[in-house]
């Protein structure tokens, strides 16, 4: 578990499931990120974030301090195998609308940055979106990850033509 001033970053429990289960469902959330999920997908999804654990990854559930509000996932996993960060470290994040524009998610990711520098070996972390999202392009830059051109891919996870299939790969170096 993290804490920060405002979040406590924790485990999934089977509480936790509607509330996530709505964060995916949400094609504003989604809008750069994938296709909405069933509730099966979004289970299957927490499933694979699961089976990190046994690597020191996965996601967290985002809780807010104050009221134990359920308000995203943030995480570690490593970087997807055919790209040009299989193995890396990844860190992603995702906030459901309410929790928007209050500086929530650069709080759990950065928190979650100082974990693995103190809990992992890693030289780096690298982090990805589509080409399109500009506002989790904004929050790598704001946690100073920088963009690295080089490591841009086309993802094999969405079909040719779809605009989310342009990834860019930003980078921050362990200090």
């Amino acid at each position: 578990m993290i804490e920060t001033a405002r979040l406590i970053l924790r485990r999934d429990t089977p509480a936790d499931r509607a509330a996530l289960h709505a964060m995916w469902a949400d094609p504003r959330v989604m809008a750069d990120l994938g296709p909405v999920k069933s509730a099966d997908a979004s289970d299957a999804a927490l499933a694979k974030h699961r089976s990190y654990h046994g690597e020191g990854l996965g996601f967290w559930v985002v809780e807010h301090r104050g009221d134990g509000a359920v308000m995203g996932f943030v995480g570690f996993k490593p970087g997807a195998p055919d790209t040009p960060i299989a193995g890396a470290l990844e860190i992603g994040w995702m906030l459901a609308v309410p929790f928007w524009k209050q500086g929530f998610a650069r709080e759990a990711a950065a928190a979650c940055i100082v974990w693995a520098w103190r809990n992992r070996d890693d030289a780096a972390i690298v982090a990805i979106t589509s080409r399109q999202n500009a506002k989790s392009r904004a929050l790598m830059a704001r946690l100073g990850m920088a963009h690295v051109p080089a490591l841009d891919f086309e993802h094999p996870l969405f079909t040719i033509g779809d605009p989310l299939r342009d990834t860019v790969t930003y980078r921050i170096a362990r200090p």
